[in-house]
């Protein structure tokens, strides 16, 4: 997957917006973890979870890849529910590293 695949016709104005800035982060690495993590819950999610999810976006694009890499250690105001839920996510890295191994 290299990029935005659903559909946002169904979606609110507010899911509409970090479903892109999602896809359009600073990194690619980050395009594809928010991304694809968006993509695919962004239509379930609360409110309160939205607004924790555009916390979670407002941090730096390469803390993010290292707390969710596990290179450093999440800080407490990110030990949340829904950030273990994007970090969970082992997103398709293939169309960045042409290395098939990443995707599973």
């Amino acid at each position: 997957m290299t990029g935005l695949v659903r559909s946002s016709a169904d979606l609110d104005a507010r899911r509409r917006r970090i479903l892109f800035r999602a896809w359009h982060r600073g990194i690619r690495e980050m395009d594809l973890m928010l991304g694809q993590f968006c993509e695919a819950e962004i239509g379930q999610l609360t409110d309160e979870q939205l607004d924790e999810l555009e916390h979670i976006m407002a941090e730096e694009d390469n803390d993010l890849v290292r707390y969710i890499t596990g290179a450093e250690a999440v800080p407490p105001h990110l030990q949340t529910p829904l950030f273990e839920r994007i970090a969970a996510l082992r997103p398709d890295f293939s169309p960045v590293t042409g290395d098939e191994t990443f995707a599973k």
